[in-house]
């Protein structure tokens, strides 16, 4: 009763008063680890737990509290057991039951999920949830047939019927029918849908599962009234104008020159129903070419830079995918730019009709065109119009921004982040560009003044701006400071920070536990059902993406570099005297403590006695430095990768590396097909293509490879290997056909050059006037920061592996 009601410390005081008299009771010896669980003292808890279960081992209670402690410790596989146990001494009991599918859900495994549920049913069949349940997990095992039958056999139990508008009965019927949808019997699914018209509180999702229905049967003509019923309830919505068109039968991805005056039509006709949709005044122009195109897009840009939309390069950039339709849009807005200055108007004076433009019209034509050219990177040109417009308007945030941005693209760290930062102080209420000016900080490798900027969002309750950070899970941030840490190759701090979004990840995995009886009991299904394979994605994530790459790539780095895992060689002692590192250490230590304080200082002063600061007993991070195993640290990022990322070619690539370190030469083969299939010109893929054929033929020459084992690789090896470097290739020729194919691109240039040297690192010469050519002017449109200071460190060092980790932009 008292754990029910959570009064943990009369619970506790109660079992103490029950163990004077029975100090060997198991039952309560466990419970009293239960209650001393939720006071935070853990170790006591189990301690209690298993004392308890010596003294009755055939308890289920006993067994019960210790899968509940494991629960609560995330150890769900123990918990399993535990459970499992408790079942086996008294396998009817609903609350261990009940417990038990919680957590074969949370471990995914359905098929014991749906029996534990049939149990439950068996015990309890007029429980709404357990009905419920059930059908949920044959849902999940894809046996739609039975679930839809669970659900029927459900209804006809209710002994008095749902009124109409029953917010639970008509989730219930939305979710039947998305089980019907599901097993692809669309028919029946809009049969199903129509029926329970009336029972339906969510009307909005009802018209649009109708719409869907009768498009994927060919139902056109009502299809179409469907979703022209739907955009008067909403003219904004991108997918029901696509709806309407694939009803109008018109194929969006293959437009006839007929379809794109239907197109046209459409939009033309909607528009005068809702003049005030923006999306109607742009969807014509994504559906044209051409001269209909021209015509459309001068009319809309027009608009928009006369009422000053500063979002107009953004609604326009998906358009630039088509290199006519970004020429187009240069030559207007130029001729824009050029009439603007001579008379004022849009169009040359002559034009009958013209109006005298607002300055401001000027002021966002300038700023659209250098947006234009910092996406086609002309950063010359683009700095020039940026300029101007904030000589014209000086006080305008937006100006600033794009110019920190068009700097950031032309390689200048520091001044963009200037830039960023006067355009922050010119409103400093704006969360938005405080952020922006934290991460062009952290671009520019100065985390202490980040985390001072930052500090000024940051609650002022907390114990420091970091901790705060933390807590909220403000992933950007960690990502951003860890990738900063491994530029500056301080490797601890950069493991700790990806360390940390890996348990952001994790804590969201955990925190989905309390949805499982929270859902079937508020009926909210097809939402609950949404979350579930939200999870199970939840690691294809690009912030995981990211956090896991750069945590792959600094473990192998660690494989390789032992050394660095002391510490020193990644803070740069390694030419200096024991006085003068701790000297430096001393000097870091303090500008850290300096700087902490600063960001304390910007946080909004709040007085709370209560806080407490939690103690990080590892701030360098040098427990993820000095592991025994940087490859098994390594693969746990990897795996998940491997099976939510597996369409992104650095997974694989990725692979490629663990697995060569590894020794394990089949699954490397594997990775280097999977990575040759997503993109067989990937410059990082050629040179690992020719790393595999050394490292093999190397294997081949050594005495100890006539095994079974060894004979069966190298085979399977000859199978494969052939699909992608061609028999009788020398690595050399190979090599050069790469380069013939990727004339003018300096990344396949540097690859190349690399190659050369894997294969013989006497082709010096060679490749320093291979190197030589990135000056040509038809390497100028791939010509980097990143790959020209590559290419500046291949030739006046070659050295191979070293230059790709420490020239991370």
């Amino acid at each position: 009763k008292f754990y029910e009601y959570k009064q943990y410390k009369k619970g506790l005081k109660a079992a103490d008063q029950i163990l004077k008299k029975f100090p060997e009771h198991g039952e309560t010896l466990a419970m009293k680890g239960l209650f001393l669980n939720h006071m935070d003292r853990k170790e006591e808890a189990h301690d209690f737990v298993r004392k308890g279960l010596r003294f009755d081992l055939k308890s289920h209670i006993c067994w019960h509290v210790y899968g509940l402690l494991h629960r609560s410790d995330k150890n769900y596989g123990e918990a399993l057991k535990c459970y499992n146990q408790a079942l086996k001494f008294d396998k009817d009991n609903m609350q261990i039951l009940q417990d038990y599918s919680l957590l074969q859900i949370q471990m995914r495994n359905y098929e014991a999920f749906n029996e534990s549920r049939l149990r439950l049913l068996n015990l309890r069949h007029n429980n709404q949830r357990y009905w419920i349940g059930l059908a949920i997990s044959y849902h999940l095992l894809e046996n739609y047939e039975i679930a839809e039958k669970v659900l029927k056999a459900y209804v006809d139990t209710l002994k008095e019927k749902p009124g109409p508008m029953n917010f639970e009965h008509s989730e219930m019927l939305l979710y039947h029918n998305l089980i019907i949808e599901e097993s692809g019997k669309f028919d029946k699914a809009l049969e199903h849908l129509e029926s329970i018209e009336n029972d339906i509180c969510d009307r909005r999702s009802w018209k649009e599962k109708r719409a869907f229905f009768l498009l994927k049967l060919e139902r056109y003509q009502e299809a179409k009234i469907a979703y022209e019923d739907l955009i008067a309830d909403n003219p904004d919505c991108y997918d029901y104008y696509n709806g309407l068109l694939l009803a109008s039968q018109i194929n969006t991805n293959e437009l006839s020159s007929e379809q794109r005056e239907k197109v046209i039509e459409i939009c033309q006709e909607m528009a005068t129903k809702y003049p005030k949709s923006n999306l109607l005044k742009l969807l014509p122009i994504e559906h044209t070419a051409g001269q209909l195109f021209e015509l459309e897009v001068d009319k809309y840009m027009q608009a928009a830079l006369r009422k000053g939309v500063p979002s107009l390069f953004v609604n326009l950039k998906k358009l630039y995918a088509d290199p006519i339709k970004e020429d187009i849009i240069e030559k207007l807005v130029e001729e824009y730019l050029q009439n603007l200055k001579t008379c004022n108007t849009f169009t040359k004076s002559s034009d009958a009709g013209d109006e005298i433009e607002e300055p401001t019209a000027y002021l966002w034509t300038l700023y659209l065109l250098a947006q234009h050219y910092d996406n086609k990177r002309d950063t010359t040109r683009a700095l020039k119009l940026i300029d101007e417009a904030i000589e014209h308007t000086p006080t305008l945030v937006e100006l600033y921004m794009t110019k920190g941005r068009i700097l950031k693209h032309g390689g200048d760290l520091n001044n963009a982040m200037k830039v960023m930062d006067e355009a922050r102080e010119l409103d400093l209420q704006d969360r938005f560009i405080n952020s922006k000016c934290t991460k062009y900080m952290l671009r520019n490798n100065q985390p202490e003044e980040a985390l001072k900027t930052i500090g000024l969002f940051t609650r002022g309750d907390a114990p420091d701006p970091l901790t705060d950070l933390i807590d909220m899970q403000c992933m950007w941030y960690a990502l951003e400071e860890g990738e900063c840490y491994r530029r500056q190759n301080n490797l601890g701090k950069a493991l700790k920070r990806f360390h940390q979004i890996d348990k952001h990840f994790a804590d969201i995995t955990d925190d989905q536990f309390d949805f499982h009886t929270y859902c079937l009991r508020k009926v909210t299904l097809r939402a609950y059902l949404s979350m579930l394979r939200l999870e199970d994605q939840l690691r294809s994530h690009p912030y995981y993406f990211r956090a896991a790459k750069n945590a792959i790539e600094i473990y192998l780095y660690l494989k390789d570099n032992p050394k660095s895992a002391n510490g020193e060689e990644s803070q740069n002692y390694e030419n200096m005297t024991e006085e003068e590192i701790k000297a430096a250490k001393k000097a870091k230590s303090k500008a850290k403590k300096a700087a902490l304080k600063e960001a304390k200082k910007a946080s909004p002063a709040k007085e709370d006695q209560s806080k407490k600061k939690v103690q990080d007993d590892d701030p360098e991070g040098e427990k993820f430095l000095k592991v025994e195993d940087p490859l098994g640290e390594a693969f746990k990022f990897l795996q998940p990768l491997q099976i939510l990322a597996s369409k992104r070619i650095e997974t694989h690539l990725l692979g490629f590396e663990y697995y060569i370190q590894k020794k394990k030469y089949l699954l490397a083969l594997r990775a280097l097909k999977q990575a040759y299939n997503i993109d067989k010109e990937n410059p990082e893929l050629h040179v690992n293509i020719i790393r595999f054929k050394l490292e093999e033929d190397n294997e081949k020459r050594e005495p100890l490879r006539d095994s079974t084992e060894y004979q069966t690789i190298f085979k399977v090896a000859n199978t494969v290997l052939p699909t992608i470097l061609p028999d009788n290739t020398s690595l050399d020729v190979y090599t050069e056909k790469f380069l013939a194919r990727n004339k003018g691109s300096m990344s396949h240039l540097l690859a190349g050059s690399n190659a050369l040297l894997q294969i013989n690192p006497d082709n010096k010469q060679e490749v320093t006037n291979l190197l030589m050519n990135s000056i040509k002017d038809e390497f100028l449109s791939t010509r980097t920061l990143k790959v020209i200071l590559q290419v500046i460190c291949m030739y006046f060092s070659f050295s191979i592996r070293l230059f790709t980790f420490y020239l991370i932009l």
